[in-house]
């Protein structure tokens, strides 16, 4: 119950004053999805506060993008994006100006680690019984060895790059997941610490749908990556920049292939679990990633039937963005050939560099199809799909068309 607390907040309301910690501890108690009307009632009248309050803007968005979440399910818009917090990661964006994509590779490592840092710290204090919450269906202790060690696998490149890992001297996975754990945290700012304490969730009281929740937001945060990583090489095409483009689609590969043991982690969760706090995640599913599609619309322009499925019609600003016209690797990687201005080595080179891409992306969208059939069998989609047939019907479309006979069925 935080009802006096926001209650006090409610008669003098500074942004910074606001009682996160009860509100995020009861719905860490109950579930969002049980949280009772007359406390929603009491956050939304706080929402309503939002353009009278004073002090800092940050702090006033911060809180603005937390409401967001936590009153999706009460305003019936509850989604992909809310229910994984998206807006309070401040992840980086395919309009975000062309010129930052040197930079968002390490803003997004920063993100990465913090928020498989957290996952690990949540494994390792339910293991020890040292925390209560989401206590229904805790794994056994050798299930928790495997998750450390697939999440250590998938943050171990960015830990090196942040210049995180000299510390770490454990082999047993365990021991290591407390050392990472540890030394994120004391390299985070109080307010990266605040987001992350902010941007989970669960609609449920199951212990796996905390590391479900952080995966899936690693996962966003790397598409967010490609995202803005492929538009800057769009633009470096345009410029005949083929060395710049390369790289760009050296690193999102790079970033694909790190990701894969995600994959690996999720597979210990319960099959169980995942099937009881799923129930309750219906009009959420990562059909509706903004992301995804905006690489998918990147990579080439989608076909006619895929831009009017539910895939892109749940995401309108990016289907606008096709249907406008917006150019693709396809479009410039044609125009660079046919312009004359890059010479044939060249020429071979980026189209190697696309095909390597590509083949990166069919691998992980076979390996998300192969997890979703194990978890949810016929079942269907949490976002009103088919479920796992829409994954079979899409995992090998082309992801170019100019490399697409030596990708497609790789």
């Amino acid at each position: 119950m935080f009802a006096a607390e926001l209650q006090s907040w409610l008669d003098d309301p500074v942004a910074e004053k606001f009682p996160y910690d009860v509100v995020v501890q009861h719905f860490h108690d109950v579930g969002k999805h049980f949280v009772r009307p007359a406390e929603l009632k009491l956050l939304a009248d706080a929402r309503d506060r939002l353009p009278l309050l004073r002090g800092p803007w940050e702090h006033v968005r911060t809180l603005a993008d937390f409401l967001s979440s936590a009153l999706d399910k009460h305003d019936e818009r509850y989604d992909y994006p809310t229910y994984l917090a998206l807006p309070l990661l401040r992840q980086p964006t395919v309009d975000d100006p062309v010129d930052q994509a040197p930079f968002v590779r390490a803003r997004c490592d920063r993100l990465v680690v913090h928020l498989m840092a957290d996952a690990l710290a949540f494994e390792i204090a339910a293991m020890d019984g040292s925390t209560a919450l989401l206590p229904k269906m805790r794994p056994t202790a050798d299930r928790i060895d495997k998750r450390c060690k697939h999440g250590l696998r998938a943050i171990r490149p960015a830990l090196n790059r942040q210049s995180l890992h000299s510390g770490l001297t454990a082999s047993e996975p365990t021991v290591l997941a407390r050392q990472v754990s540890t030394a994120v945290r004391a390299d985070m700012s109080l307010a990266e610490q605040r987001v992350i304490e902010l941007s989970v969730l669960p609609v449920y009281t199951a212990h796996d749908e905390y590391m479900f929740l952080r995966v899936l937001q690693v996962f966003e945060t790397t598409f967010a990556l490609l995202a803005v990583q492929l538009r800057a090489a769009v633009a470096a095409l345009a410029a005949r920049e083929v060395d710049w483009a390369t790289q760009l689609l050296a690193g999102s590969r790079t970033a694909l292939v790190e990701s894969a043991p995600l994959f690996s982690m999720l597979a210990t969760m319960q099959v169980e679990s995942f099937r009881t706090f799923r129930t309750f995640t219906e009009g959420a599913s990562a059909i509706q990633s903004r992301n995804y599609k905006i690489v998918e619309s990147l990579c080439r322009q989608p076909d006619r039937e895929r831009l009017d499925s539910a895939a892109f019609v749940s995401v309108p600003d990016v289907r606008k963005r096709v249907l406008l016209g917006q150019k693709t690797l396809d479009d410039a990687y044609r125009e660079a050939c046919a312009s004359g201005d890059v010479a044939e080595r060249d020429t071979e080179r980026l189209g190697e560099a696309m095909r390597r891409f590509a083949r990166a992306l069919v691998r992980w969208r076979n390996t998300h199809y192969r997890l979703a059939v194990r978890m949810l069998g016929e079942a269907t989609g949490s976002g009103y799909t088919a479920g796992t047939p829409y994954l079979a019907a899409v995992r090998t479309s082309p992801v170019f068309h100019v490399v697409e006979s030596l990708t497609r069925c790789e």
